[in-house]
C-alpha cells in the first residue's frame, strides 16, 4: 500500500508574513502568491503541512474576529460538516460493469428504457394518490375545526364569554400541530420544514442521511420519498425487497428519479405539470438530459391527472376535473393589465425582495436561536404548541377589535363567515383570511370583488402574518414556506391595489391582480426563484396573460432580494453546514491551483494488495475519503502511477463475500454486479466484516472491481477549472497527478465547497468533526 503523506496546510504562515496579515491561500497579494510558492516548492514534496477541524461545540473565530466581535454567537454557517459524504453520478466503468453491457441485446436496453417510463409512471400516480389523501384530509379535518370554532364564537358573541372560544380555537390548532410535531422529533427530524433544502442538497450531489427514507412531509418532499422508494424495487425503511428494478441501484439512476418524485411533488401541489418540471431544473436537478426532462414531464402529467380523477370521484362526479391541484387559487378571470402598469408591477417586485430579504434575515437569527437552545425533542414540540396557540390567539384579538364588515358579493362564497359584531347580512372581512385554510383566503384574496377588504385590514394582516409566517418556518413540524409567503404577499398586493383604487382612477379599479402580483414578489423575494416561479403561478391561476408581469416581477424581487440576503432555502442549506456546490467557483479563485486545494494524504493500493491492510486502512478513523487511487510502480518516498480508482463501498462487499486470489481455486461463484446493487445503498460497516487472522494473511486483487479510467487532473489545474469539471459531471472524487501521472492528491467536494465569496473577498470555510 501506498500512502502519499502530503497535506496542504490551509492555516500554516509564511515566517516572513506579519502578524494579522491572513492566510496565504486566501491571500492575493502578489506577496502572499510568492508566499504560496515558497510553501509549494521549498522542503519535502511530500510533507506541506495539516488540515485542521474543529468540533462543533467549539466556538470557531480568528485572532481578528475575536479582537472585533468577542461575543459572537458560534454558528454553523462558518462549518463545513465532515459528516456529509457525496453521491457519485458518474458509471463506475470497470470490467464487471463493461461485461454485463456488454451482454445486453438492443432490446434488453430497450426494455431497461421502458422501465424507466414505467418507473415515472408509478411516481406520478403515487404522488398523486398522496396527494388526493392528503387534500381530502385537509378538508374534513379544517370543516371539523372552523366549523365547531365558528358555533362557539356565535354562540358567545351574544351570551357572552368570548375568551372560552379562542381557547378552543388555541386548543384545536395546538392539538394537531402537537401531534404532527411529536412525530417530527422523537421519529424523524430529518422531516421538519418544507424539505426542499434538503432534496435541493440531494440533487445537488450530497447524500443527506435519511432524507429519501419513508417519512412524512410537504408534497415536494414526499414525492422525492416516493421515487426513492419506487425505483429502487424496495423499502428499506419497511425492510421490504420486491426484486425489481434492480439495474437502477446506483446513485446515478435513484438521483434521476428523485428529480421526478420532486416535480411529480409541486404538480400536485399547482397543478402545474410544466412548472414541477422547470421546478426540478431551477431549483434541484444538477444534470440534465433530454430525455429525463420528457420522463419528468410524463411522472408530473400523471400526478396532476391522478390527483384530478381521484378527486372528482370523492366529489361525485366521476372524470369532472375537480381541482388543478391541492392549492387551488381558482381560474383567475381578472381583467387585463395596461402596459403603463409594468412599472408599478415592477415596484412591487422591488419590495418583495425587500420584504423577502427581511423575511429571511429574522427567520435566519431565529434559526440560529433554535440552534443554540431548542435543540432537544421536547423543546421543539414545545415551540411549535405555542407558536399554533399564538396564532389563534392573534388571529382571534384581530378579528375581535376588527369593524371592517362587508356584504358577500353575489358570486361570492365565504366558507366559514363569522358575524362577531357586524349587522345582520355581514361577515367580518378578516375573518375570511385568518378564520379560513391558507389556500382559501388566498383564493379570497385573489378573487373577491373590489371594496371586500378595507386598507387597514389588510396592513394589519400583513404586519401580522409577517412575523407569524417567519416564526412557523423552520418549526419541527412537516411544513413549507410557499403558502405563507403567497399569503403574505397577496395581502400587501392587495393593500397596493386598495390604495390605487382609492385614487380615484378608473383603471387601477381591480385589485385582484395587485394581489397576483404581490404574491409572486413576496414568493419570489423569499426563495428567488423565477422561470419555474412564473409557470407554476400562470398555471395555477389558469391565466397566461399575466405571464409577463409575472417574469418582470420575479426577476426584480430576485435581484433586489440578493442585494440584501441570500435565498431562505440556501441560508437553511449553510446552516446545516452541508458542502453544497454552486454552479460556478468563486469569481476570485483562478489564481489557485488543484495543488493547493486537494487533500492529502491519500491512502493508495495496489491492485494486488493485502486483505489485512485493507481491512486496517478501512478501520483506520483518519481515512476520511471514500475512494482510495490503485497505483502501481510506487516505492517508499515516491507515490506510484495512477491505474484505477476503488471504492470504500466496493471493498466492503469485496470483504463481505470473502474474494481472496486463495480461495479462486476453490471455485468460489464469481461476483457480479447484483451483489453491489444488493447491498445499496446501505453498505455495512467494516466492524461487522469478520475477517480471522489467516484470512489477513490473503489477498485481493482489485483489478477487475476498481474503475480503470478515474478522471484525473494535473497539479497545476486552476481552481475554476477542477470545480467546472467536478460539478458538471456530478463526481466524487478527483485524482490529482503530477507530471508524471503519479498520484499527489485527490480533491472531493469539501476541498471545493470551503471556498465562498464572503464580505471581505474568498474566505474559507472551517471543517467541522460531526
Amino acid at each position: 500500500m501506498a500512502n502519499i503523506t502530503k497535506r496542504v496546510s490551509w492555516s500554516s504562515l509564511c515566517e516572513d508574513r506579519a502578524p494579522g496579515e491572513g492566510t496565504a491561500l486566501l491571500d492575493d497579494t502578489p506577496g502572499a502568491r510568492r508566499c504560496r510558492r515558497q510553501e509549494f516548492s521549498g522542503g519535502s514534496l511530500f510533507r506541506i503541512g495539516r488540515l485542521s477541524t474543529i468540533d462543533l461545540d467549539e466556538e470557531v473565530t480568528s485572532k481578528e474576529e475575536t479582537l472585533k466581535q468577542p461575543n459572537e454567537i458560534p454558528h454553523n454557517e462558518k462549518l463545513l460538516s465532515l459528516k456529509y459524504e457525496s453521491l457519485d453520478y458518474d458509471n463506475i466503468e470497470n470490467q464487471l460493469f463493461l461485461e454485463e453491457e456488454g451482454q445486453m441485446s438492443p432490446m434488453g436496453f430497450k426494455c431497461v428504457e421502458i422501465s424507466r417510463w414505467v418507473i415515472c409512471g408509478l411516481i406520478g400516480f403515487l404522488t398523486g394518490l398522496i396527494a388526493c389523501f392528503i387534500d381530502i384530509v385537509v378538508e374534513i379535518v379544517a370543516a371539523y375545526k372552523y366549523k365547531i370554532v365558528k358555533r362557539y364564537i356565535d354562540q358567545f358573541v351574544v351570551e357572552g364569554g368570548l375568551c372560552a372560544s379562542v381557547i378552543l380555537w388555541a386548543i384545536l390548532n395546538s392539538a394537531f400541530v402537537m401531534a404532527g410535531s411529536l412525530v417530527v422529533a422523537i421519529f424523524e427530524p430529518i422531516a421538519a420544514g418544507s424539505g426542499i433544502p434538503q432534496i435541493k442538497c440531494y440533487l445537488n450531489g450530497v447524500k443527506i442521511p435519511r432524507v429519501v427514507r419513508l417519512k412524512e412531509g410537504p408534497m415536494i418532499h414526499s414525492g422525492a420519498v416516493v421515487a426513492a422508494g419506487v425505483s429502487q424495487g424496495r423499502s428499506t425503511s419497511l425492510k421490504k425487497d420486491l426484486k425489481i428494478f434492480e439495474y437502477f441501484r446506483r446513485d446515478t439512476e435513484k438521483r434521476d428519479f428523485v428529480s421526478a418524485g420532486a416535480a411529480a411533488g409541486v404538480s400536485a401541489a399547482f397543478g402545474a405539470p410544466v412548472g414541477g418540471v422547470l421546478f426540478s431544473l431551477e431549483e434541484g436537478a444538477s444534470f440534465w438530459n433530454q430525455m429525463l426532462t420528457w420522463r419528468i414531464f410524463f411522472a408530473s402529467m400523471i400526478s396532476t391527472f391522478t390527483l384530478n380523477f381521484f378527486r372528482s370521484i370523492y366529489n361525485g362526479n366521476p372524470g369532472e376535473l375537480a381541482n388543478p391541484g391541492l392549492i387551488n387559487f381558482g381560474q383567475f378571470e381578472s381583467g387585463a393589465y395596461k402596459l403603463y402598469e409594468i412599472p408599478i408591477f415592477i415596484c412591487m417586485g422591488a419590495v418583495g425582495g425587500v420584504l423577502g430579504a427581511g423575511f429571511n434575515a429574522l427567520n435566519y437569527w431565529l434559526t440560529i436561536f433554535r440552534i443554540r437552545y431548542i435543540h432537544r425533542s421536547y423543546l421543539q414540540v414545545i415551540e411549535a404548541i405555542l407558536a399554533a396557540a399564538a396564532t389563534a390567539t392573534v388571529s382571534y384579538i384581530l378579528m375581535y377589535c376588527s369593524d371592517d364588515c362587508q356584504t358577500p358579493g353575489e358570486h361570492q362564497a365565504v366558507e366559514y363567515p363569522l358575524q362577531l359584531f357586524c349587522p345582520d347580512g355581514q361577515h367580518n372581512s378578516i375573518a375570511t383570511v385568518f378564520f379560513n385554510t391558507p389556500e382559501r383566503s388566498v383564493r379570497n384574496l385573489f378573487h373577491n370583488f373590489p371594496g371586500s377588504y378595507n386598507s387597514l385590514t389588510l396592513f394589519l394582516f400583513t404586519f401580522t402574518y409577517f412575523f407569524l409566517a417567519c416564526w412557523t418556518y423552520g418549526l419541527t413540524v412537516s411544513a413549507g414556506v410557499f403558502i405563507p409567503s403567497l399569503l403574505l404577499g397577496a395581502a400587501w398586493g392587495r393593500l397596493i391595489g386598495n390604495l390605487l383604487t382609492n385614487s380615484g382612477v378608473s383603471i387601477f379599479a381591480d385589485p385582484g391582480k395587485y394581489a397576483l402580483m404581490g404574491a409572486a414578489a413576496q414568493l419570489g423575494g423569499i426563495v428567488r426563484m423565477t422561470l419555474s416561479l412564473t409557470v407554476i403561478m400562470v398555471e395555477a391561476t389558469g391565466n397566461v396573460t399575466y405571464g409577463l408581469p409575472i417574469m418582470l416581477v420575479l426577476m426584480t424581487s430576485k435581484i433586489v432580494g440578493d442585494y440584501f440576503a441570500e435565498g431562505l432555502y440556501d441560508i437553511h442549506i449553510k446552516l446545516q453546514s452541508v458542502p453544497f456546490l454552486g454552479w460556478e467557483a468563486p469569481a476570485t479563485s483562478h489564481s489557485f491551483t488543484a495543488r493547493e486545494v486537494m487533500s492529502s494524504p491519500v491512502m493508495c493500493f495496489n491492485r494486488t494488495e493485502k486483505v489485512g491492510t485493507i481491512v486496517d486502512v478501512l478501520s483506520n478513523t483518519s481515512a476520511k475519503h471514500n475512494g482510495f487511487p490503485i497505483v502501481s510502480d510506487f516505492t517508499t518516498n515516491e507515490p506510484g502511477r495512477i491505474c484505477g480508482l476503488i471504492l470504500r463501498s466496493q471493498l466492503i462487499v469485496l470483504l463481505k463475500h470473502k474474494v481472496f486470489v486463495e480461495r479462486a481455486q476453490l471455485k468460489q461463484r464469481k461476483l457480479l454486479l447484483k451483489d453491489f446493487r444488493d447491498a445499496y445503498p446501505r453498505f455495512p460497516p467494516i466492524q461487522s466484516i469478520h475477517v480471522s487472522q489467516d484470512e489477513r494473511e490473503c489477498t485481493m486483487d482489485l483489478t477487475e472491481f476498481m474503475n480503470p479510467t478515474p478522471y484525473t487532473v494535473p497539479q497545476e489545474t486552476s481552481l475554476p477549472r477542477v470545480f467546472k469539471l467536478f460539478r458538471a459531471l456530478g463526481l466524487r472524487h478527483l485524482v490529482v497527478v503530477d507530471n508524471e501521472n503519479r498520484v499527489v492528491g485527490l480533491v472531493t467536494r469539501k476541498d471545493l465547497a470551503r471556498y465562498h465569496l464572503g464580505k471581505h473577498g474568498l474566505e474559507e470555510l472551517q471543517l467541522a468533526q460531526t
